[in-house]
């Protein structure tokens, strides 16, 4: 059969047009997807840890708290949306706020006020830091924006022997962030096998409790950091009376996506 040559240039013509069609959605498409942020360098990680707004007994515990690998293992970056639960003095609050910048922010949980941190605050006003003031079952409100990062470091064990849910607080941690959002948990290891008591009598927890109760809530294990372990620590000896820097674990989990 022969084929008029007006329908086969207007076919030709269809079928460019169709390709085009698709070749814009597929763009379309990509441009929805956020790029990547590349991970910050250690020359830029350690900027941030030599800010002038530090303290000297902050710069005294650097060498205990690693400040520039907690910033890799935590993936934090500028941006960022970032719950530290547990905040005492601000140590953790100051580095994080100062990496996520001003268009970031970071919430400062507490139960109480406390001293140190509102005087932390009162001599190097930091306008991305907010302070909530919220029990550990209902650390962050559901009317906040979704959380890219939280953070709990040396005050999980603590939590273990105060009157709190810590099956509710890590359901209400997971339900703030977002899908892919991270919790970074870093604690004085206690030995393999300990009980849950060690968090009062040596102030230190086993690791494998705090895996067990955080995965209940839904939360995978991502990353396990090695960069404050001490295999010196006998892990016999509370935390704070140790005459050296304790061995301490760091657990990454995400909300899977």
């Amino acid at each position: 059969m022969n084929i008029p040559m007006r329908f086969t240039r207007l076919s030709s013509f269809a079928a460019t047009l169709m390709a085009v069609g698709a070749a814009l959605v597929v763009l379309a498409g990509c441009a929805t997807v956020p790029p990547a942020v590349p991970a910050l360098s250690v020359s830029q990680r350690q900027a941030i840890v030599d800010s002038p707004i530090r303290t000297d007994a902050d710069r005294k515990m650097d060498a205990a708290r690693h400040p520039v690998d907690f910033l890799a293992f935590t993936q934090v970056h500028p941006g960022m949306q970032v719950l530290d639960v547990s905040a005492g003095a601000g140590y953790t609050t100051q580095v994080l706020a100062l990496t996520v910048g001003s268009t970031g922010k970071v919430w400062a949980q507490r139960e109480q006020a406390g001293a140190a941190l509102t005087k932390r605050l009162a001599d190097q006003p930091q306008p991305n830091v907010e302070v909530l003031l919220r029990p550990f079952e209902d650390p962050y409100p559901a009317s906040g924006p979704p959380l890219d990062l939280v953070t709990l470091v040396l005050n999980y064990h603590d939590i273990t022997y105060l009157p709190v849910d810590r099956a509710k607080m890590n359901a209400r941690l997971f339900a703030a962030l977002k899908p892919g959002g991270r919790f970074v948990v870093i604690d004085h290891s206690a030995k393999p096998g300990a009980d849950i008591s060690s968090g009062k009598t040596l102030h230190r927890i086993d690791q494998a409790i705090v895996v067990s109760e955080v995965t209940r809530a839904g939360f995978v294990v991502e990353a396990e950091g090695d960069f404050l372990r001490d295999p010196a620590d006998n892990r016999e000896v509370s935390s704070g009376d140790s005459k050296i820097p304790t061995d301490k674990f760091a657990l990454r989990f995400v909300k899977p996506r």
